[in-house]
């Protein structure tokens, strides 16, 4: 049992109209669907590229967290701050460091401290503003 619809549609790939045998038609030939086709695949890779580069560039940050001990370059890295953003902070105290020889070491546990407590006194001065 055949039909005999015939449906005037638009090609998805190149745009000329066409007369479409069934409802769910969306190419008008061979070519554009097989053109739709490696389209939707390179998008995919792509897509998939950029997760796994994304991915690739998160992979350093988490490393740095699982360590107890952090040096100057993983310290900025992990703040997102320049070398002598990061002295300036040593110098004036707010950042805690011990000198190991040439080293300079932070200790990654008083990082967590000061933005917690950064962030405890920004929530109770905005209780007591209220």
């Amino acid at each position: 049992m055949s039909s005999k619809i015939r449906i005037q549609r638009i090609c998805y790939q190149c745009g000329r109209e066409f007369t479409a045998k069934t409802t769910v038609t969306k190419y008008c030939g061979d070519i554009c669907a097989k053109k739709a086709y490696k389209k939707r695949k390179k998008d995919e890779k792509i897509q998939q590229s950029n997760i796994e580069a994304i991915k690739q560039s998160q992979l350093p940050i988490k490393k740095l967290e699982e360590k107890s001990f952090l040096s100057i370059n993983d310290t900025c890295k992990l703040l997102g701050i320049s070398r002598m953003s990061l002295y300036r902070l040593i110098k004036s105290g707010v950042v805690p460091a011990k000198k190991l020889g040439r080293r300079t070491i932070i200790y990654r546990k008083n990082l967590d401290l000061i933005f917690n407590n950064n962030c405890n006194e920004s929530t109770s001065q905005k209780k007591e503003d209220q």
